[in-house]
């Protein structure tokens, strides 16, 4: 639920304390003083009835609390009834107290505006709070940065180092970055070498070793080593900005729990007005029952503003939205971004987890560690001019690509000084789930797999033999090809995860009865490492729409399930799976397409995930059960005169600050 009477508090930062809080905004400051004005009435006519004070001055303090902190909520009640015709639950509340100021139960009146003030303004103080916690975060980047470029007035000079505003830091620029200096902008290491603290991106609690070609992000903390940076996004589309600005989308993108209630309060709340209309009139006209309170009777006027207070859906209103916003908080700062409420809310129901192979089960580095060309005249050389040239011609074709296994072979090619022997291929094409194709000089080169070479190039059946005994070793081999003809082949090693089977004995313990890894890998590599990493089943080879295939299918056996991966190949397979989950290493498409995001690509984070998913609906359910039942525990009572207006004031705004303040622990989940 929205809190109208609150709205100019959450638009704010969360200050520190609740008290601060309260302070801050004119709406919640008239509440904290009805607060207090309506203490006296508080304690002497419900906690100490036995002094039998009464005096006018208790009444006009109750009053001028219920004026306070009611003109608010009936300014709302009455914008929504005129320019909307919405029965809220700021009418229920309003017409309650209006009812009991009539009656002269005016500490009873004062005490359930004050209290629902209260229980609203801290409603907006844990949405505030959590979505400060991720909006702190842009606070950590510089506003200014040290960028390498040449005076204005010496092109054919030396670059400086010149100090300008992030802004006008351009995609190219170089950064100079100083020991236990932050890092104003995302980018790629170009030279020096440091270790860097990723905690606010990443989540990870040690800092991450630095070099050449490795990416760093804005609002990160170098370390010991001085680094320069290529920049290679600007300012508001570093991966810090985006992380915020999907985080308020996901709080402001309702669960199906959380649209459910709504809608039910949209009928439910007119319906409540109704039902305690007639029953402040139909008793006295069809039993001449008492309308007023009389000293044997309550009255059914008095009973029926009863049930206008506790039959207000506040706490049932609040119960899911709390526990959403503080759940995606949490999950944020610790390294996963969770798009929205429906996506938790799904996590929680998952049987089944599918995982691509490379860079998501495996660490996804793979190296070289076989090279032979077909013109390779004695195989015992581990690497002879023949090979080496092969190297070079993959190297230079590989450059364009962002496999993992392209940037082996490249780094190979550099270790081996044969990364510049050929230019940078041209008029590149990716063959998605096969390899990729483009212009190598005046040759047309292809890199890879063994099954689009037997269907695209041939090859003798010597080189099937030896590919199929380096896959069944547990190796990925690559095929090269040179203008239509097989030219050699290039193996890789790319070792599982070393947490992999504790990630998939993890999801087990959280309920989920199926791991299956889906992967475009040949079938004995993909075996090896799923028997490493304990995963159930296996389904290699595959092409992209297959994948999405192999999803659809286990959506039909299992219902809910989750698609882990990190390449562009992966997307189509997370857009169809119940919730697409990216590995933050992974492509940019990859991650736009993912509902969450393991912004660390650490995989431990996923039974976290899920763990929090399962607590955060467990505590709506609870929260629920709870107010309902002690709603229709009241309700009875009321009926049958046997409740006064402070059970019902209790009943509704006391079970309000309950669940809300169950909700806001979910902000400290661990």
């Amino acid at each position: 639920m929205t809190c109208d009477t609150c709205a100019s508090d959450r638009v704010s930062a969360a200050p520190t304390s609740f008290l601060r809080f309260l302070l801050a905004g004119r709406e919640t400051r008239l509440a904290l003083i009805g607060a207090l004005l309506i203490l006296p009435g508080l304690i002497f006519h419900e906690l100490l009835p036995f002094l039998d004070v009464h005096s006018p001055l208790i009444d006009l303090a109750s009053v001028a609390a219920l004026a306070l902190a009611g003109y608010p909520i009936a300014g709302s009640a009455w914008r929504a009834l005129i320019g909307q015709r919405r029965v809220t639950i700021n009418l229920l509340i309003t017409l309650a107290a209006a009812g009991a100021l009539v009656i002269g139960a005016y500490a009873e009146a004062g005490f359930l505006v004050v209290l629902f003030a209260i229980g609203e303004a801290m409603e907006g103080y844990s949405a505030a709070r959590a979505r400060d916690a991720v909006r702190s975060l842009m606070s950590i980047a510089p506003s200014t940065a040290t960028v390498l470029r040449r005076p204005a007035d010496c092109p054919s000079c030396e670059p400086v180092e010149q100090t300008v505003a992030t802004q006008d830091v351009r995609v190219g620029d170089v950064l100079v970055i100083r020991p236990g200096e932050r890092i104003p902008m995302d980018g790629r290491v170009l030279a020096g070498a440091s270790s860097v603290d990723q905690s606010p991106i990443t989540g990870e609690s040690v800092p991450v070793p630095k070099r050449a070609g490795d990416e760093v992000f804005a609002g990160t903390l170098n370390g010991e080593g001085a680094l320069e940076v290529e920049v290679s996004r600007l300012v508001g589309d570093t991966m810090l900005a985006r992380i915020i600005r999907m985080v308020a989308e996901a709080q402001a993108h309702k669960a199906p729990a959380e649209r459910l209630i709504d809608r039910f309060a949209h009928y439910y709340t007119p319906a409540v007005v109704g039902l305690a209309g007639m029953l402040a009139v139909a008793p006295p006209l069809l039993f001449n029952a008492p309308f007023w309170p009389t000293p044997q009777d309550q009255g059914w006027l008095y009973r029926a503003l009863a049930l206008l207070v506790v039959s207000c859906p506040c706490a049932l209103a609040i119960s899911t939205p709390v526990a959403i916003i503080s759940a995606i908080g949490n999950a944020a700062r610790a390294g996963v971004l969770i798009k929205g409420g429906a996506y938790l809310e799904a996590l929680a129901g998952i049987k089944a987890v599918a995982f691509d192979k490379t860079g998501t089960l495996t660490e996804g580095k793979p190296s070289v560690v076989r090279v032979r060309s077909v013109r390779c005249a004695d195989p015992a050389v581990a690497l002879c001019e023949p090979c080496r040239d092969l190297l070079a011609v993959a190297g230079a074709l590989e450059r364009r690509s962002e496999h993992p296994f392209a940037h082996a072979v490249v780094a190979a090619a550099d270790a081996q000084g044969v990364g510049t022997r050929y230019p940078t291929a041209q008029q590149v094409r990716a063959m998605a789930g096969r390899g990729v194709v483009g212009r190598v000089g005046e040759s047309e080169v292809v890199v890879g797999s063994h099954d689009y070479f037997d269907q695209s190039l041939p090859h003798d059946d010597a080189v099937c033999a030896e590919v199929a005994a380096l896959a069944a070793s547990g190796l990925t081999p690559v095929l090269v090809g040179v203008d239509g003809a097989y030219a050699g082949y290039i193996a890789l090693a790319d070792a599982v995860r070393a947490e992999g089977r504790s990630v998939v004995e993890g999801l087990r313990r959280c309920g989920v009865r199926a791991t299956v890894m889906l992967t475009g890998d040949n079938a004995q590599a993909a075996r090896a490492a799923a028997e490493q990493a304990g995963v159930d089943e296996v389904h290699a080879g595959l092409l992209p729409e297959q994948k999405v295939a192999a999803v659809r299918a286990l959506r039909d056996r299992y219902g809910a399930v989750a698609m882990v991966g990190d390449g562009i190949n992966d997307a189509p397979a997370l857009a169809a799976a119940t919730v697409g989950i990216a590995i933050g290493s992974g492509t940019a498409q990859t991650i736009e397409t993912a509902d969450v995001v393991l912004m660390g690509g650490d995989l431990t984070r996923l039974s976290y995930a899920l763990r929090l998913s399962q607590a955060t609906m467990r505590l709506i359910r609870s929260n629920i059960a709870l107010a309902i039942g002690v709603k229709l525990s009241v309700m009875a009572l009321v009926l049958l005169g046997l409740s006064t207006m402070w059970m019902a004031v209790l009943a509704d705004d006391g079970v309000l600050l309950l669940v809300t303040l169950r909700g806001m622990r979910l902000s400290s989940y661990r």
